[in-house]
């Protein structure tokens, strides 16, 4: 793999945390389909973890609840025929996925006054539409 996985800033996915599974992928193949483990399973324990700040994996565990068993989350790859392209695709959507989890909370919405001079003007064009529209009518004919 190409270095270690950043997830934001200077925290990044330790490898000695991450627990590979390898096993043959589903679907049509060749003559080496039956034989070769390119399906991947990339599990990290984000309940155990020591790598993430406190305050990120308290929200990693929160946003990530209904995904997690025991605390460990699981991403799986098998698009590609190579094992070592599955385990690079793992990787990113791992820490993609980390960081989507572990990002902090937008900030609060700002309620914003419409000014009065806009809302004025507003109702003035719409009396004057109205006023053109009566001015269509043939009732005074």
């Amino acid at each position: 793999m190409s270095g270690p996985y950043v997830i934001r800033g200077s925290v990044s996915l330790p490898e000695a945390e991450l627990m590979w599974r390898f096993s043959r992928s589903s679907g049509p193949g060749g003559q080496h389909v039956n034989t070769s483990d390119s399906q991947v399973e990339l599990r990290f324990d984000v309940a155990a973890t020591e790598s993430l700040p406190p305050v990120w994996k308290e929200r990693a565990l929160q946003r990530l609840e209904g995904r997690l068993v025991d605390g460990v989350i699981a991403v799986r790859a098998s698009e590609h025929r190579s094992q070592w392209r599955n385990r690079e695709t793992a990787l990113v959507r791992l820490a993609s996925l980390l960081a989507e989890a572990t990002a902090p909370p937008p900030r609060p919405r700002r309620k914003t006054r419409i000014p009065r001079g806009i809302n004025e003007r507003r109702l003035r064009e719409k009396k004057q539409r109205g006023e053109t529209k009566r001015g269509r009518s043939g009732r005074d004919w």
